[in-house]
C-alpha cells in the first residue's frame, strides 16, 4: 500500500496525491466519486465529451479533463500522467485499457496500474511481469452481492482467505434465542465471531442514516462498525450482524469449493496436487468425512471407501500376526505374504510348503479370510472401472435434474455474471434454476436443472410460485426490470433481484419497486477499483445496510500507517474490522486478537468501507478519549499480573505499568479507544484488579 503519514494535521495535496482516470462511462464516472473521497486531485482522459452524468457534480469533481484517445502518449501527457501516483484505465474496450496501460507505464515507470479487463490469463501474466499492475473484472467482483442477495437477510456475505471461509450473517434475537437476555455483545464474540453491527429492538425499523443519530458511541471512527457498547445487553427484537470464521468443511464444502455432483479430470489432478503440496496441512478425518458427505448420491464410492480402510487395516493386522506367531521372520516377510493372500494367493503361501513350526488353525482361518475379502476387494475395483468407462462413454446420454418442487433460486440469464452466480450458489448448497435463450454445452453446470428457449415461456417452467428468489443479470437492464417485475407478479412473496448499469436508471427503479433489490454492478465494483489504486488489494466485497465493504488485503511495510500498530488501534482508530493475521513465515491466523502488533512483513485482511481505506491511506487515526484509573489490587500476584496485562494491551513499557501497579490507585496515562478500554476494564477484573473508565474531560477537570 501507499502510505500517508500517522499525523492529525490536515494533508497537503502534492503532485503525488493525483490519479488518473481513463475512461468516464458508469464505471469510470463511480471511479471518479470514490476516489474524490480519499482527498486527492482526479484528472479523467474521454474519448468524447459527455453530455450525460450519472452523479450529480460529477464533471466538478474532476480536476482536469482531456479530451481524446488515453492510448496516445500526448493525450497522456497532457492529462498529467508523470505526476500520478496511479491510472485507472476503465473503458468498456479491453484492448484500449490495455494498450493505454502500456503507454502509461512507458511514460511513468513508477504509477501504479489498475486496468479492467476480463483476460484472466493474461492479467495474471502481466501482474507478473509488472509491478504495480492490478486487473480486475467488474463482473467478477460484483457477482458475489448478487448472488447473497438471493439468499436472504440472513447471509449478508461469503468470501474466502486462503483455505478459510467466512461467512457475514444477520440474526435477530427471538424471545427463544440463548442470546436473549442472558449475553452481553462482547461476550458473544469469540475466536470465530466478530461483531460488526448491533442494532437495538427499537431502532430496527429506523432508516440507516437515522442510527448514527441514535448511536450509543457516536465517537466511533466508522459509522458502520464499533457504533454499539460492547457491555449491551442482548434482548429481544435486537439484530446481530456478525462475521464469523468457517472451514470449508464446516461450511459443509470441498476445499477447492468444487460442486458436490460434478468433477473434471483437470479439476481432479489439480486438487491431487495440491494435496501433495499441502500435505502438512491435511487432516486425515476431516478428509474421510467429506470424502462421505460428497459421496451420497454415489454408494459405491462408500463401498469403495469401505473396502480400502478395511483392506489396509487387514493388511496390518495380518502383518502383526503372521510375526507374533513366528510364521514370518521378519516385519516385510510378513507385510509380503499379506499382500499375497490378499491377491488371492493362499495356495501360493501355504500350498506345498512345510513350515518349521505348526500352524494356529485360527491362523490358517484368518488367513483364508484375507483372501475372500482380497476377491471381494477386486471385484469392487472393477465395478468401480466398469462405472468409470460406462459414465464416460455414455456421458451424451446424462440428463440435467429435475427443476425444484420449492424454495429454489431462478437465476434469469446465463451469461458469464449468471454463471458466477449460479457457481457460488451451488458452493453454497442452494437449489438453482438456470433460465437462458441458449442451450448450453453439458459441461457447463451439469448439476444445475437448465430451462432453455423463450425466456418469457420459460418462466412459466420455473416454478416462479414456490420459488425462494428470482435473479435477473442479463446484460440488458429493461430486460431485467421486465422478466423481474413478471416473475414478481407470479410470486410476490420472493425475494427480487434486479441487475442495472446506469445509477440513475437505478435509483429510479430502486425508488418506484421498493421491494426489489436494484444493485448497480458498476457502483458495486468502483469501490475496488478506487482501492486498488492506493496499492489495497480488494479481494471481494459484500453489501451491509446500503453501504458496500470491502475485504481489503494489506502487507505492512516499515513506513506505512499500519506498521508498530496493535490490533485494537487498527480496529479503532480506522474503523475498520481485522478477521486474518499473517505473520512472515508463519500460518495465517482468523479472527486475531486485538494485542497483536504489526511489523513489518505481516499480512493483513479487514474489512472496510471505503472511508475506512481513506483513514488508514491518509494514517487518520481516530482521537483515543479515554483512559483507566486503576483502583486496587486484592492481591500481591495480581500486581504483577495487571501490569504485564496493560503492557499486552495498551503498549504501555513494561517499567511504566509496573510503576503505576504499585502506587495504587493511579490513572494510566495511556489514552485509549472506549472498546479498548472497556476490555482492558473486564481484563483486570479477572485478575483481581478494579478499574474504571475515565473519559478525558473528568480526567482534566480533575486537575
Amino acid at each position: 500500500m501507499i502510505c500517508g503519514m500517522t499525523s492529525a494535521l490536515p494533508i497537503v495535496l502534492s503532485n503525488r496525491d493525483q490519479i488518473l482516470v481513463c475512461g468516464l462511462g458508469s464505471l469510470g464516472q463511480h471511479c471518479v466519486a470514490n476516489l474524490k473521497t480519499f482527498g486527492v486531485r482526479v484528472n479523467a482522459i474521454e474519448l468524447h465529451p459527455s453530455d450525460r452524468w450519472e452523479i450529480e457534480d460529477l464533471p466538478d469533481s474532476i480536476d482536469s479533463l482531456v479530451i481524446g484517445d488515453c492510448r496516445q502518449m500526448d493525450v497522456l501527457e497532457r492529462a498529467g500522467v508523470h505526476h500520478c501516483r496511479a491510472a485507472l484505465l476503465v473503458t468498456t474496450n479491453e484492448r484500449v485499457n490495455l494498450e493505454a496501460a502500456l503507454s502509461a507505464r512507458v511514460l511513468n515507470p513508477h504509477i501504479r496500474l489498475v486496468v479492467r479487463s476480463e483476460k484472466q490469463n493474461l492479467n495474471d501474466l502481466l501482474e507478473q511481469q509488472l509491478s504495480d499492475f492490478i486487473a480486475f473484472e467488474p463482473t467478477q467482483l460484483a457477482a458475489p452481492a448478487f448472488a447473497l442477495e438471493a439468499l436472504g437477510k440472513e447471509m449478508i456475505g461469503f468470501f474466502k482467505v486462503e483455505n478459510q471461509s467466512f461467512r457475514v450473517v444477520k440474526r435477530q434475537i427471538t424471545p427463544q434465542d440463548a442470546w436473549c437476555n442472558s449475553r452481553k455483545v462482547h461476550e458473544v464474540t469469540n475466536r470465530d465471531r466478530r461483531i460488526l453491527r448491533f442494532i437495538k429492538a427499537q431502532d430496527v425499523d429506523l432508516d440507516p442514516e437515522a442510527w448514527t443519530m441514535r448511536a450509543d458511541h457516536p465517537y466511533s471512527a466508522s459509522a458502520q462498525f464499533y457504533t454499539w457498547l460492547p457491555d449491551e445487553v442482548i434482548r429481544a427484537g435486537d439484530v446481530v450482524v456478525a462475521v464469523e470464521a468457517n472451514s470449508l468443511d464446516g461450511l459443509g464444502l470441498s476445499p477447492k469449493m468444487n460442486y458436490p455432483l460434478a468433477s473434471s479430470s483437470k479439476g481432479s489432478w489439480q486438487n491431487l496436487w495440491e494435496g501433495f503440496t499441502h500435505w502438512r496441512d491435511w487432516r486425515p478425518r476431516a478428509a474421510i468425512a467429506t470424502y462421505w458427505r460428497e459421496s451420497g448420491h454415489n454408494q459405491i464410492r462408500r463401498v469403495a471407501l469401505l473396502c480400502g480402510l478395511t483392506v489396509v487395516t487387514l493388511c496390518g493386522l495380518g502383518s502383526i500376526l503372521l510375526v507374533l506367531t513366528g510364521t514370518a521372520p521378519t516385519l516385510a516377510d510378513a507385510f509380503y505374504a499379506t499382500v499375497v493372500l490378499l491377491l488371492g494367493g493362499y495356495g501360493d503361501v501355504f500350498g506345498g510348503v512345510t513350515l518349521p513350526h505348526p500352524m494356529p488353525w485360527w491362523l490358517r482361518l484368518f488367513s483364508l479370510g484375507l483372501t475372500l475379502a482380497g476377491t471381494a476387494f477386486i471385484g469392487v475395483l472393477y465395478a468401480l472401472l466398469t462405472e468409470k468407462l460406462l459414465s464416460l462413454r455414455f456421458e451424451f446420454l446424462a440428463k440435467r435434474p429435475a427443476v425444484p418442487d420449492k424454495d429454489h433460486i431462478v437465476v434469469i440469464w446465463l451469461g458469464r455474471v449468471g454463471r458466477q452466480v449460479v457457481e457460488m450458489l451451488q458452493d453454497l448448497r442452494q437449489p438453482v434454476v438456470g433460465i437462458t435463450s441458449q442451450t448450453l454445452e453439458p459441461e457447463v453446470l451439469p448439476q444445475m436443472p437448465l430451462i432453455t428457449g423463450r425466456i418469457r415461456e420459460a418462466l412459466d417452467k420455473a416454478n416462479l410460485p414456490t420459488a425462494k428468489s428470482v435473479v435477473a443479470v442479463s446484460d440488458d437492464e429493461l430486460q431485467n426490470l421486465e422478466l423481474g417485475l413478471m416473475a414478481y407478479r407470479a410470486n410476490p412473496q420472493s425475494r427480487l433481484i434486479i441487475r442495472t448499469y446506469d445509477q440513475l436508471f437505478t435509483d429510479k427503479v430502486a425508488r418506484l419497486f421498493p421491494y426489489a433489490q436494484v444493485l448497480c454492478a458498476s457502483a458495486l465494483s468502483a469501490e475496488a477499483f478506487a482501492g486498488a489504486a492506493f496499492g489495497e488489494n480488494v479481494v471481494g466485497l459484500f453489501r451491509l445496510y446500503h453501504q458496500t465493504v470491502l475485504v481489503t488485503q494489506y502487507v505492512i511495510e516499515a513506513e506505512d500507517t499500519l506498521h508498530g500498530l496493535l490490533l485494537s488501534e487498527v480496529a479503532y482508530g480506522y474503523g475498520v474490522v481485522p478477521i486474518w493475521h499473517q505473520q512472515s513465515g508463519q500460518r495465517g491466523r482468523a479472527m486475531p486478537s486485538d494485542d497483536i502488533q504489526l511489523h513489518a512483513g505481516d499480512r493483513l485482511v479487514v474489512l472496510s468501507t471505503i472511508r475506512g481505506l481513506r483513514r488508514v491511506e491518509q494514517g487518520d487515526l481516530a482521537t483515543k478519549q479515554w483512559q483507566i484509573e486503576v483502583l486496587q489490587a486484592t492481591a500481591t500476584d495480581a500486581i504483577f499480573e495487571g501490569g504485564t496485562e496493560i503492557t499486552r494491551m495498551t503498549g504501555c513499557p513494561l517499567d511504566e505499568a509496573r510503576a503505576l501497579m504499585d502506587n495504587l490507585p493511579a490513572v494510566l496515562p495511556h489514552k485509549l479507544y472506549l472498546h479498548q478500554a472497556m476490555r482492558l476494564v473486564r481484563r483486570l477484573k479477572r485478575l483481581r484488579v478494579s478499574a474504571k473508565i475515565l473519559p478525558l474531560e473528568d480526567r482534566a477537570r480533575r486537575h
